[in-house]
């Protein structure tokens, strides 16, 4: 198939192109403000790994929970509408931040953000096969890579702010005095203060997310791209037989949770070799670097070479980098991890476009699965985390033994790269 000559956004798609990809943008700085949560509430609230990671759990279970429903949504209503419900659903998520750091209570933040992520799943489920509509099949794939380019540009702000705003504002951080050596009186003075620091960019990002909704609602935006019907039993039994979907959605699960993982736990492979909370996110943000200098350059390479492929390569590449995490350890190890971020790049809107190449029809419901499959991001933090409260594993640390789970997930993922490249014949 020619994609050399086909236009990536037509022009009289651009100015919708441009309002839904700034969605990547903000979806991507809510994944990223979060993830050093899970360190910084453990030490805040004084609870274990495991306990703390559920803060992933609450903020990826929301995509399990909605993607469905989303689905049936756009197929009743349309894309504009069902992305202003998530929006507002993001913003009422967020805005729930101020209540949450008023009771200090975690399951209030739980919850918090399990409703903020009812709206990006909302917008997920739109977004990105809307993009993949807006123009020629031929370049679908790479019209989708480019939109989810600036998903890191969210997300690379929301690490800044994490850094520089959340994580370097925390009383429980400085001082040189370990946090649960404080006396309960000094405690709830600090916590009281973190709290607040945690919640200021929530409801400022609340607030934006509001601007954005009304940017949108008086925004004229093609309607194309879904049905006016559809049945769901007919669409999930087409789905379940297709194979290229079907394994996709499973690489899906395991690529959000490596994603995540590697994403959240640098800051406690840090922490192992002695750095702090604050100059461990830097580290962060430089793998977020990385990660978007090589969506680009992907999606340049797709112009050349099959997406298959390059999935796969890009598989085999992060398993490499991620054995060194495990097994070289130290500042090499750490340094292994950032580079990680290079392979999983175009991992993401690769595998759901390869995945939804040939679905037609059911094309809203196989998004609403693949943006399900972001349960990954779920399931796994909490289970890496279990393995960091063991101390050690056999003769490594355990934060070093943890990064197995990851590893385990390039796997799958190079597995499918190389089904769809030799087997299925994609």
């Amino acid at each position: 198939m020619n994609t050399s000559k086909a236009k990536v956004v037509e022009r009289k798609y651009l100015l919708t192109f441009i309002i839904i990809t700034t969605l990547f943008a903000l979806w991507g700085f809510a994944n990223d403000i979060t993830n050093p949560l899970v360190a910084a509430f453990r030490t805040i609230m004084e609870i274990s790994n495991s306990k703390a990671a559920l803060i992933q759990f609450a903020f990826y279970g929301g995509y399990a929970t909605m993607a469905i429903p989303a689905a049936l949504f756009v197929q009743k209503y349309s894309y504009k509408q069902a992305i202003l419900l998530g929006l507002a659903l993001y913003a009422t998520g967020a805005l729930l931040f101020w209540p949450a750091a008023q009771y200090e209570a975690f399951t209030f933040f739980l919850l918090s953000l399990y409703i903020l992520t009812f709206g990006l799943a909302f917008l997920e489920t739109t977004a990105n096969p809307y993009i993949l509509s807006l123009g020629d099949e031929r370049t679908a794939t790479r019209r989708l890579n480019l939109a989810q380019s600036f998903n890191p540009l969210g997300s690379i702000l929301g690490m800044t702010v994490a850094s520089e705003v959340i994580l370097s504002s925390l009383q429980s951080e400085q001082n040189g005095v370990e946090f649960s050596t404080l006396d309960a009186a000094t405690k709830a003075i600090q916590r009281t203060h973190d709290l607040m620091v945690i919640r200021n960019p929530y409801v400022v990002l609340g607030l934006v997310v509001i601007l954005m909704f009304m940017v949108i609602l008086i925004t004229k935006m093609p309607k194309i791209g879904h049905q006016n019907e559809i049945h769901p039993m007919q669409s999930f039994k087409r789905l379940i037989k297709n194979k290229v979907y079907r394994e996709g959605v499973i690489a899906q699960v395991f690529y959000v949770g490596v994603q995540i993982m590697c994403w959240t736990f640098i800051i406690h492979y840090a922490e192992n070799l002695g750095i702090d909370k604050a100059t461990a996110q830097r580290y962060n943000m430089i793998a977020m670097g990385i990660f978007i200098a090589s969506r680009f350059l992907s999606t340049m390479l797709m112009k050349y070479i099959s997406s298959q492929r390059l999935l796969f390569l890009f598989a085999v590449g992060g398993m490499i980098s991620i054995s060194g995490v495990i097994f070289i350890g130290g500042m090499i190890g750490l340094a292994c991890l950032v580079v990680t971020s290079a392979f999983m790049s175009l991992m993401f809107p690769t595998i759901y476009g390869i995945a939804l190449e040939d679905v037609k029809e059911d094309t809203t419901l196989g998004a609403a699965g693949l943006v399900m499959a972001i349960v990954g991001g779920a399931l796994m933090p909490p289970l890496q985390g279990l393995i960091i409260d063991c101390g050690t594993v056999g003769w490594l640390p355990s934060v070093n033994a943890s990064f197995i789970l990851p590893l385990i997930s390039f796997m799958v993922i190079a597995i499918y790269g190389y089904r769809v490249m030799k087997v299925h014949r994609v």
